[in-house]
């Protein structure tokens, strides 16, 4: 569903697998930084990091931010190729929730990227830890959300908004048999 609650065909995940991945590999040479390296840093096999370079393997959301965390780039900077409008990115999935890049805004301090996100009920999703400094900030519209970091998770219901550090490990889910629907905002601070 878009932001204006029309049904959108369900795309496969971000971009074509091989374009994420030569972004993904190119990002990961220019930082000097070994697949070996970078692999250990996201949390994630070797083999693993490997089929995504190579677009063998599909991207899941939860894979994307742990390699975007360990690069210290935004999501954007796996899924979006520089100069795309952000409505040609396709949706990305993990165990709960589906992301649909709305836009993309960038300041000299800061890069951030709007979402418009649902949450399916009945599974948990866990997000690693994004880069450090990033922080999320939820509107929810339909439904009774579960988030932020696992040990002091934050509730909001539809009309309520959240904010919380993203630099930790924390997690999505709905309180309730009810899909959620919400903006999601993430503000990437840009290296110094």
């Amino acid at each position: 569903m878009d932001a204006g609650g029309t049904s959108r065909a369900a795309p496969g995940p971000a971009s074509e697998p091989s374009e994420v991945g030569e972004r993904l590999r190119r990002l990961r040479e220019a930082r000097g930084v070994s697949l070996s390296a970078l692999a250990r840093a996201a949390g994630i096999g070797k083999a693993t990091l490997s089929g995504l370079e190579h677009g063998t393997r599909n991207p899941t959301l939860e894979t994307l931010y742990a390699v975007a965390g360990a690069l210290g780039v935004p999501l954007t900077a796996l899924v979006l190729a520089p100069g795309d409008p952000p409505g040609s990115a396709a949706d990305v999935r993990g165990a709960a929730v589906t992301a649909t890049l709305l836009e993309v805004f960038s300041e000299p301090q800061a890069t951030f990227e709007l979402f418009w996100m649902r949450v399916q009920p009945g599974v948990v999703q866990h997000s690693p830890a994004h880069a450090p400094g990033v922080t999320e900030h939820i509107t929810v519209h339909r439904g009774v959300l579960r988030t932020g970091p696992g040990e002091a998770p934050l509730v909001a219901r539809a009309g309520e908004h959240v904010s919380f550090r993203a630099d930790v490990p924390h997690e999505y889910a709905t309180v309730g048999p009810e899909e959620v629907v919400a903006n999601l905002l993430i503000r990437s601070p840009r290296a110094l």
